[in-house]
């Protein structure tokens, strides 16, 4: 049921972190994986060669031309994808009284409006090819619960939450699957050195008593992707060690 052999997908944001870990758990489950980068054309050739990736692209996520290009070339060379994985994200801090306009205009950009036009763009292309497909939104709980310093960054993971629910209403009758994921705190190197304060916040209160990894957020994207999801949609799974749970009082 986790099998995506015959499937392809195309994974935004692939090079490192979270993005590197759901490529390299969806090669494994036998789909065929195109890697998307921004600048890091060695780290995603890197992984490329680890998992056998025939693919790479690169786009500039900031551009909706860049998209649709990208998506337009995707379908004429025969690699289409049936799947795709908006893992790429821009959070930067700024206080309420001290963010500017182009602080909220640059994280929508990459949260918000690249994923509104990858979502569009690979649906026409599959309704035009009348393929099934399934796309997976990579949010995070603070689209949930806010944190101080970013105001800007919540809402813009908050809209992608109910975009997620909105075009999953009008594309489920061209059988078009889109669902969500919304990670809590993610281990990455010198992560504790970084922000000690707030990674023992969590590492006290979290019910599971630790950060999540690429392949805990990797686990719950191939589920959503696969067939054993295959009556799931416009749904949001948290995967946040239990954070979630905790009361608020």
């Amino acid at each position: 049921m986790l099998d995506l052999s015959g499937n392809t997908v195309l994974v935004t944001g692939a090079s490192s972190g979270i993005g590197a870990a759901i490529s390299r758990k969806l090669a494994k489950a036998g789909a065929q994986v195109i890697l998307h980068y921004g600048t890091d054309k060695s780290g995603v050739g890197a992984l490329a060669a680890e998992i056998g990736a025939k693919h790479m692209v690169q786009c500039n996520l900031s551009k909706p031309r860049q998209i649709k290009a990208m998506i337009a070339d995707l379908a004429a060379e025969n690699c289409m994808p049936d799947m795709l994985v908006n893992n790429a994200g821009v959070q930067t801090v700024a206080g309420v009284l001290d963010a500017n306009k182009q602080i909220w205009r640059d994280i929508n950009k990459v949260n918000l409006e690249a994923v509104y036009g990858l979502c569009k763009y690979m649906a026409k292309a599959l309704i035009a090819q009348k393929r099934t497909g399934s796309i997976v939104n990579i949010a995070s709980i603070e689209g949930l619960d806010p944190v101080e310093g970013h105001a800007h960054y919540a809402a813009s993971k908050a809209a992608l939450l109910m975009y997620t629910r909105a075009s999953a209403l009008e594309l489920g009758p061209h059988n078009i699957r889109v669902n969500a994921v919304a990670p809590g705190l993610i281990s990455r190197p010198g992560i504790e050195n970084d922000w000690p304060d707030g990674v023992k916040r969590w590492q006290d209160r979290a019910p599971l008593g630790r950060l999540g990894t690429g392949e805990d957020v990797a686990n719950g994207v191939l589920f959503l992707l696969s067939p054993a999801a295959m009556w799931v949609s416009g749904h949001t799974l948290a995967i946040d060690g239990g954070m979630g749970a905790q009361n608020r009082w």
